[in-house]
């Protein structure tokens, strides 16, 4: 279930972002303000989203996986769930998921890693390094991604199973934003069985479900 929108002044001017297409081997990224909706949508069949995120106020504050996994005491994503940073406050709130598969345990790719497994390409950690010097922004480290539509299944055994990714084009989450932030998104190769075939990705904007053409 979304967060109720904050009530906004009449006259308070808030700036939406432009929607982004993220090419299939790269990395997009797109601000969204605090109270706005966040959506990331697969463009193609077996799409991975590795998402990445950053305080507008203060990049020293990162999404964080780690956080979220131990704030939540588990390691699934699901529908209401809060996303926090690494001081352990909310930056967004899982609502709308078409796909209800996501990672929470494994890191972004390189582009060494992958050529050792025979890939070519940049991997992950290449192409958000890549964006962020792009938007001249500084960050004191890289954190491990959300890598949402990925489709891994953890045993009693605590062994990580790739499994094939079922992600339409089209399939989509939406989030809502309780802090403002970069949001940073690859749509590179991960190298994990199953998961590798990277597919375009669209990051868009709002202010309410009604602007995604839903009541």
């Amino acid at each position: 279930m979304l967060l109720m929108r904050e009530a906004w002044a009449e006259n308070e001017v808030r700036s939406l972002a432009a929607p982004v297409n993220v090419k299939a081997g790269e990395a997009g990224s797109i601000p969204v303000l605090r109270g706005q909706l966040l959506r990331i949508t697969a463009m193609g069949e077996g799409a991975v989203a590795s998402l990445f995120g950053f305080s507008l106020a203060d990049p020293a504050v990162w999404l964080s996986v780690h956080h979220t996994r131990v704030f939540s005491n588990s390691y699934l994503l699901g529908s209401g769930m809060r996303l926090v940073n690494n001081r352990r406050r909310p930056m967004m709130v899982l609502g709308k998921d078409s796909v209800k598969r996501h990672d929470l345990l494994l890191p972004g790719s390189t582009r060494p890693w992958l050529a050792e497994r025979g890939y070519q390409g940049q991997g992950c950690i290449e192409a958000v390094n890549g964006d962020l010097a792009r938007l001249g922004m500084s960050v004191p480290k890289l954190p491990d991604p959300i890598n949402l539509f990925m489709h891994v299944h953890l045993t009693r055994e605590g062994e990580i199973l790739p499994e094939i990714n079922r992600t339409q084009p089209g399939d989509s989450i939406t989030c809502r934003v309780v802090m403002d932030t970069l949001f940073i998104v690859s749509a590179c190769c991960t190298g994990i069985e199953g998961n590798d075939k990277p597919a375009p990705l669209r990051l868009s904007a709002a202010e309410n479900l009604s602007a995604f053409g839903e009541g």
